[in-house]
């Protein structure tokens, strides 16, 4: 039997697992709170397998792209019950897949169990918020109950550059609009330096890749807007660090004079195992 791209990812959301792996030679695996685990009652996945569920979840020029690149960052939706963000890459000379479980609401800071604190951030008018950390440690979920906050509580437009889109914001009090690289647009930097010429009040850069883009949310938090971020790193102090360190040395001094203008906060969180 071929695999079944919808139910294997109906299995993923029924097991509440946060991580799906499809990869030629293994049983798929899934994540569910942090531990790894083989899906014992799948066989072994073939090459044709791992193609097949790719041709289920890719569309014609994303192929296309995988094929030249030997890898692709996407989104794809399971109907109206969770959506995932997925890497597709190639190993050993075959194909390979990693898939995030994005559940389809957001949930709220209180569900979260975030700190109070951070609802009194998101009443913040401008500057530059980040939520660092390791990869699979929650960042996305975080800023995105933060904006939706926002969404609830006032009238703002909200611009968001991701790659791919995670979470779908439905308008609220806000007016929310996504952006999703190589579909919606091409270049980081040109797309934050369009939104500029949005009308935006609240914006969200998905990574701060490189100093281009760090450069131009920078730039934006400067102009009075609120700019959301994340970074892959696992303290504040390193943060600081690592930004200032992506800028040539002559321009480092620059870096630090902006930083303290508009840093309004580092958040750094790491998730831990439940108890239960």
């Amino acid at each position: 039997m071929k695999l079944n791209a919808t139910q294997l990812l109906e299995r993923v959301v029924s097991l509440n697992a946060s991580d799906l792996h499809v990869s030629v030679g293994s049983k798929p695996y899934v994540r569910i709170k942090t531990v790894l685990s083989i899906l014992e009652d799948f066989d072994v996945l073939t090459v044709d397998d791992v193609e097949y569920f790719l041709s289920q979840i890719l569309d014609t020029q994303q192929r296309e792209v995988l094929e030249v690149n030997k890898e692709l960052d996407f989104s794809v939706a399971l109907g109206g019950k969770a959506r995932f963000r997925v890497n597709a890459f190639f190993q050993k000379g075959y194909p390979s897949a990693a898939l995030r479980h994005i559940p389809m609401s957001i949930p709220s800071l209180e569900a979260l169990n975030l700190p109070p604190y951070l609802v009194n951030l998101c009443r913040i008018k401008s500057g530059l918020i980040l939520v660092v950390g390791p990869t699979g440690h929650g960042k996305s979920t975080t800023i995105a109950s933060m904006i939706d906050k926002i969404n609830e509580d006032r009238a703002e437009h909200i611009l968001t550059v991701e790659d791919p889109i995670e979470y779908i914001f439905a308008n609220k009090k806000s007016l929310v609009e996504q952006r999703e690289m190589f579909l919606d647009t091409h270049d980081w930097t040109v797309a934050l330096k369009s939104m500029l010429r949005q009308d935006p009040n609240v914006i969200l850069v998905g990574e701060m890749r490189d100093s281009e883009t760090i450069s131009s949310a920078l730039e934006i938090a400067e102009t009075g807007h609120l700019v959301f971020a994340t970074l892959h790193t696992n303290s504040a102090s390193q943060t600081v660090e690592r930004i200032v360190s992506s800028f040539p040395s002559e321009k480092q001094n620059e870096v630090r004079v902006q930083l303290s203008q508009v840093l309004e906060v580092v958040i750094s969180q790491r998730l831990i195992p439940s108890p239960t």
